[in-house]
Order: C-alpha cells, then structure tokens, then sequence
C-alpha cells in the first residue's frame, strides 16, 4: 500500500515553486478576461510579470471584509468568479454573509489528500457530521470520500441518538466532524450500551484539536488527525502520520503576511495566512484568512516535501471559530442594536471538558432578561450563549468584543 496519494505530493519543491509560478499568469488573466471584479482589481498589473513569488507579493490582499463589500455591492459573488451558473455544482451561504459557488468535477475542496494522509482508503465507510445545510462544510469531506472511493453517511449536525443507532447499524470505519462532537457520539453510545467501536480513523476540523482530546481519542482506539479548511478554498492544509505540522495542499501559494498588511513575514514568523487557489470558476487570489500561523522548516518526516504550517495559532481579527462556525464582531454589534436596552456586549469563549463554551457579558439599562438575549444571540449566530448581566464597571475597557480564553496547549 502507498504511502501517499500520488506523486505530486513527493516531488521536488523547487519543481513544485516552478509549477505554481508558470500556472500563475494564466489563472491570473483569465480571472481578468473573465471576472469583473478581478479585472477592476488587477486594472494595472502587468499579468506576463507575474511568475514569482516576489511579484505576486506586490499585489493587493483580499481579505474577508473586502469580498463581503464586493458581494453587497455586486451580488452574489462580487464580480469574482469566471463562470455562469452552468459552472456551478451547487451554491452556498456562509456566516457574514459570503456566498461560495462549488465548480463542477470530483473533489473541487481539495479534501481527499487529507483523508488519504488520515488513513482513509477505497471501501471505508465515513461517519461525515459536517453541517450540510447552507454551508459548504458537509459538502468538502463528502466529494473527498467519495472521490476517494469510500462511502458515506451524510450524517449532518445534531439528532445525535440518531447518529449513535446509525453507527451501530452501519459500522462506519472512519469519522469526518468536528474534534468535539465525537466525543459526544463515543460517550453517548457508551451510555446507550451503542457498539462505536468500528470507528478507528478520524479527520476532523472547524475547531481545535487540543491535546487532551486527540490523546483521549487514541486511547479509544481512534487514530485522529487534523484539516485546517475554510468554506471559500476547501482544505489548505492537512496532518499526516508524522504529527508535524500541518502539510500544504497541492494547488496552493501560501504566504505569510503581518497583520493588517501584505507584507512578507521572515521565515518561521506568525503573521495572517494568505492563500492563492486555483478553482476554474471561483479564483482568489492572495485571499487573506484572517488566521494566524507560521511556516516551519524542513520537510515532513512522511516523505511529503510541500510547505508545513503550525496549523491555526489564532485570528488576526477578532472573529472567532466556535462549535465549528464562525463568529464575528460585527454579529456582536448587530446584536447590540437589535436591542435597544443592550447597551454593551462581549463574547467569551472557553473550554467546559472537551468542549466550547460560549457565555454573553451583557451591560443592559434593565430593560432586557437574559433570555431575550439568550434567544436574539442564537437567531444572529446559530448558537447558544449563557448570559450574564453584569454592571458597565465589570467590563474591561480594552477594545475586545470577542475574547477566546480557551488554551490550546492542554
């Protein structure tokens, strides 16, 4: 059995550099000819330049902000993909909002590489709990599994003693989620006297996989490795057997810029994660994450020679992935004025066992319960938060609306 997906993944990175770079003026000119939004932004750049990193270094980044006002100004999608609907498997809508077109084609997010480094193979039957609705997350493993030849039970979120009777009947042999509700499925299958124990891989994402629990995971005997993925570009960078980072996707440019900026950090310094992709109908390119991370040196000890990654060190904003959704200041801010009597808010975000815990620091004029927020913050945010009233005198003025204590090294 190989040890990797194909060839790609273990040839040369000068080979590799020199790939992407002679790509590099192509993807960039037909999203010109073809994108309006891209032609307004590149209105000045001289395409034929544009085979080295230092050149593509000189262009604009887009960050999550500036493709939002590109979506409001010019709905949906902001004048920035390359094809009519007839390009499109399917259309989503992210938190923010953000609309995402899917192309058309096997594994168009990227994602069967990372189940392959996962131990995934042809005839696995995948337990997938990705959320399928609205948002592309359920989609990116499934076209991966299935790309790669394995089943799946396109589980969703939620109806978890569902799920538990479906893997006992099913037999499921690996898990694709997030890293805490699989916690929640083994636990409650061990309370229901369930049989769990077909599951012995897991790739898992949209949230941290903190020590404690991969360790706990292993002791189960579930082999669980990481995906650091976004709904805008798929999977960008994935785990393999060595736990050494995080391995860059083929089809990727990967910077590093410091925040705020598009900038070059110096190697092995944390700045935003900057990506260049090269989806047929959806290019984005020098596409800021927001994310925070650093290059490590040397290659992976499993034979794969692309760039490695620390993996998510944190956000260069203050928007905050909880449960596996993104939360932003400015759904705070909406909150705050879809209240009147609220008059200031902050998130704190923390670990209660081996999961999020999302609690609500609420300065009211005595007008509002808590359960009026309780219910306004779950209809903004799809999630639910504990609140406590508390007295403007409890709340730091130190500019955060959005603080995440969780530790990331237990």
């Amino acid at each position: 059995m190989t040890d990797h997906y194909d060839a790609l993944e273990t040839r040369s990175s000068d080979e590799r550099d020199t790939d992407l770079m002679a790509r590099l003026p192509d993807l960039i000119r037909q999203a010109i000819e073809k994108a309006e939004g891209w032609r307004s932004r590149f209105a000045d750049v001289d395409v034929d330049e544009l085979t080295t990193r230092e050149a593509l270094a000189r262009l604009p980044v887009l960050r999550k902000t500036d493709l939002m006002q590109a979506q409001t100004e010019n709905a949906p999608f902001g004048g920035l993909v390359t094809s009519g609907v007839e390009g499109f498997e399917r259309i989503f809508l992210s938190p923010g909002p953000v609309w995402e077109p899917q192309a058309r084609g096997d594994d168009q997010w990227r994602g069967a590489r990372a189940l392959f480094a996962a131990g995934f193979r042809p005839g696995d039957v995948v337990h997938n709990a990705f959320s399928y609705h609205m948002t592309p997350g359920g989609f990116i493993l499934d076209t991966a599994a299935r790309g790669l030849g394995c089943a799946v039970f396109p589980a969703g979120v939620g109806n978890t003693e569902q799920q538990i009777d479906a893997i006992a009947a099913l037999r499921p042999t690996g898990y694709t989620g997030t890293p805490d509700y699989l916690k929640i499925l083994l636990d409650q299958a061990d309370e229901a006297g369930k049989d769990a124990s077909s599951i012995s891989k897991a790739l898992v994402s949209g949230g941290a996989l903190f020590p404690s629990l991969r360790a706990e995971y292993e002791e189960r005997g579930v082999s669980t490795s990481q995906c650091y993925a976004t709904a805008d570009l798929g999977v960008i960078a994935y785990e393999s057997s060595a736990r050494d980072g995080m391995i860059v996707n083929e089809d990727f440019i990967v910077e590093i810029v410091r925040p705020g900026t598009g900038d070059l950090c110096t190697p092995g310094e944390v700045g935003e994660l900057v990506v260049t992709n090269f989806n047929p109908v959806y290019p984005l390119i020098r596409f800021g994450t927001g994310d925070l991370t650093a290059i490590l040196p040397g290659e992976s000890p499993c034979g794969r020679t692309n760039t490695r990654i620390k993996g998510w060190m944190g956000r260069a904003d203050q928007r905050t992935k909880i449960k596996g959704m993104f939360v932003d200041p400015a759904q705070v801010d909406q909150l705050v004025k879809r209240n009147p009597g609220l008059l200031k808010a902050r998130l704190i975000v923390s670990r209660q066992g081996e999961q999020d815990a999302v609690r609500l620091k609420a300065v009211t004029d005595g007008s509002l319960q808590s359960d009026d927020l309780v219910r306004s913050f779950q209809d903004i945010t799809k999630l639910r938060a504990e609140v406590d009233l508390i007295s403007a005198d409890d709340l730091p003025n130190d500019g955060k609306v959005i603080s995440d204590e969780r530790d990331y090294q237990v």
